[in-house]
């Protein structure tokens, strides 16, 4: 059976990438920050464990208490927006740098804590949440604070790509592309059960050769 541990589960794409991955059959790992919102995972059939992704004794805890479990995909979900409406004359600089802290610097903490359960796997795939406003070539200037925290992440997974290689692990960014959640809004032309269907299918079919690509639900090759 193959293991996926995917953080911030407990709601959005998180909460569908477990139940969809669950219902066909996977070990899931849900993590969430307050372990009441575990429940909703642990009804899809997963397993929920609580971590807050800035915490470092909390990722120590996780990485002990999964200590010689192979993790096939291990997908860094969690993440925030931060404000909105932020631009050049009214940035909150505190506000930025607990972005940075949770969408970069969380998601690469996991990926330390945890490497070395993905290369004991059969899969060995990491995947970091990303977005299509991580684009350097199609920025327009909004979110600037979430859009640079995507886009170094990024880089973090670009850079990551190359460093374990040799380990024979693949690391990718994913763009799920518009999504109807708290964070997309109810504007968005995508459900969630559209964009994991195509996220899953994405993974699916990552080779060696994809690793350190920048890939949107659909499969399509984004421009950094």
């Amino acid at each position: 059976m193959p293991t996926l541990l995917i953080t911030g589960a407990s709601r959005g794409l998180g909460l569908e990438l477990a139940r969809q991955y669950a219902h066909d059959g996977w070990r899931v790992i849900g993590t969430v920050r307050e372990a009441p919102a575990g429940r909703k995972v642990v009804k899809l059939g997963a397993e929920s464990l609580t971590l807050d992704v800035t915490d470092a004794a909390q990722l120590k805890q996780l990485a002990a208490r999964l200590k010689g479990v192979p993790i096939d995909v291990l997908f860094c979900n969690a993440g925030i927006s931060g404000k909105r409406g932020t631009a050049l004359g009214n940035f909150d600089f505190a506000e930025w740098e607990r972005v940075l802290r949770v969408n970069l610097l969380g998601a690469a903490a996991v990926i330390e804590a945890l490497v070395d359960n993905v290369a004991a796997s059969e899969r060995r795939i990491v995947a970091v949440m990303s977005s299509r406003l991580a684009s350097i070539a199609e920025s327009s200037g909004m979110t600037i604070p979430y859009s640079t925290s995507k886009a170094a992440l990024n880089l973090l997974a670009k850079a990551l790509a190359a460093n374990l290689a040799s380990r024979g692990i693949i690391v990718v960014a994913l763009s799920p592309g518009w999504v109807k959640t708290d964070m997309g809004g109810q504007s968005a032309p995508l459900t969630p059960e559209r964009s994991v269907h195509g996220l899953r299918q994405v993974i699916a079919r990552l080779r060696a050769e994809d690793s350190g690509k920048f890939l949107s639900y659909d499969g399509s090759i984004l421009p950094w």
